[in-house]
C-alpha cells in the first residue's frame, strides 16, 4: 500500500503594509494654529481661555451631561417659512441672546457663555458654520431684525441680550418685553475720538453705536454700558485693566478679555444704568461679581 505524500511545507506570507491613514476632519477654530500651539504649551495648571474652551468643546456629549447642557436645543428660527407651533407658549426665559454671532468678538463671547453653562440664542448669518462650530450648544436665528414676527421669535425665552459690537440691533424698533438685562459693547468713545480719513469710514459705526446706546438708555430696562477701547486682536487674561474716565478713547483691550467682561457683567443687573470705560492696564480683577458691586455702590 502506497503511503500518502507528505504536504509540503506551507510557505510564509509576507505581513500586509497597515492601511494608509486616513486624513482626519479639521474641527472648525475661532483662533490662528499659532495661537492654539502656544495655548496648548502651557502646563495644565495655567490653562488658559483657549485651552479651557478646547478642552469643553472637544470633550463632546459626556462633558455635556456634566456641565449640564441640554442634549438638543430646538432647531434654528430663520425666516425660511417655517411655522411657529409654539407661537402662543412662553418659553422660560433662561437664555441669553448674542447679536452678530458671526463675529470674533461674538463667538468669543458665546464660548464664554458655553462655559457658564448659559442656554444660548446668537443672531447670525451663516448658520451652517456657526452649527457647524458651536452644534447644539448655541440655537442660531437667521432672518431679518426688521421683520416683527422674526424678532419676536428671537427674543422668546430671552433674559439678557448681549450685544458685542456696533451692529446697529437696537435702532429698529424692538419690542424687549421681558429682558431683564442689556450688556452693549460700545466703542462710540473710538469712533469720537477718530479724526481724518478714519472718522470717515467709522460714521456709518459712529451713528449705529450713537443710536443703540440712546435706544438702551431709553428702554428703562435695567442696562449695563462698556464703553471699550480700540479692540485688538491679542491673547486675554495677560494684562489688567484700567477704568479711569477718558481710557476708552486713546486705548486698547483685547477681544477676549471685552467678551470676558461682557459674560461676567451678565448677573451684575443695575437698577436702571451702569456706564464705564475700560481698556487694558495695570489694574488686576480678580473677583467681577465684587467688582461690579463695588461700582454700582457708587452709582
Amino acid at each position: 500500500m502506497r503511503a500518502p505524500p507528505l504536504l509540503a511545507p506551507s510557505t510564509p506570507q509576507p505581513a500586509r503594509p497597515p492601511p494608509p491613514l486616513r486624513p482626519s476632519r479639521a474641527r472648525p477654530s475661532f483662533f490662528s494654529p499659532r495661537r492654539l500651539a502656544v495655548a496648548r504649551s502651557k502646563s495644565r495648571d495655567d490653562a488658559s481661555f483657549t485651552d479651557r474652551i478646547l478642552d469643553y468643546i472637544e470633550g463632546g456629549p459626556k462633558l455635556r451631561k456634566w456641565y449640564g447642557a441640554p442634549d438638543l436645543l430646538p432647531k434654528d428660527g430663520g425666516a425660511e417659512g417655517e411655522e411657529d407651533e409654539s407661537s402662543d407658549i412662553e418659553d422660560p426665559r433662561d437664555a441669553v441672546l448674542v447679536t452678530n454671532g458671526d463675529s470674533e468678538i461674538g463667538q468669543m463671547v458665546m464660548l464664554s457663555l458655553i462655559l457658564k453653562r448659559a442656554r444660548i440664542k446668537a443672531l447670525v448669518k451663516d448658520k451652517r458654520s456657526t452649527g457647524e462650530a458651536f452644534g447644539t450648544y448655541v440655537e442660531c436665528m437667521v432672518g431679518n431684525i426688521e421683520d416683527k414676527s422674526f424678532t419676536k421669535k428671537t427674543l422668546r425665552g430671552v433674559r439678557a441680550v448681549i450685544c458685542p459690537t456696533d451692529d446697529g440691533f437696537f435702532s429698529n424698533q424692538i419690542d424687549l418685553k421681558g429682558v431683564e438685562h442689556i450688556v452693549l459693547l460700545s466703542q462710540l468713545s473710538v469712533y469720537r475720538n477718530s479724526g481724518g480719513l478714519q472718522a470717515i469710514m467709522n460714521s456709518k459705526l459712529r451713528k449705529l453705536a450713537e443710536r443703540d446706546e440712546e435706544v438702551v438708555l431709553a428702554s428703562g430696562i435695567p442696562s449695563t454700558i462698556i464703553r471699550c477701547a480700540s479692540l485688538e486682536t491679542t491673547p486675554g487674561g495677560e494684562k489688567g485693566f484700567n477704568f479711569t474716565e477718558g481710557i476708552a478713547a486713546k486705548g486698547k483691550i483685547s477681544r477676549e478679555d471685552a467678551a470676558t467682561i461682557c459674560v461676567e457683567a451678565l448677573d451684575a443687573i443695575p437698577q436702571t444704568t451702569l456706564i464705564f470705560e475700560v481698556a487694558n492696564g495695570d489694574e488686576n480683577v480678580t473677583d467681577w461679581k465684587t467688582w461690579f458691586a463695588e461700582r454700582m455702590s457708587k452709582g
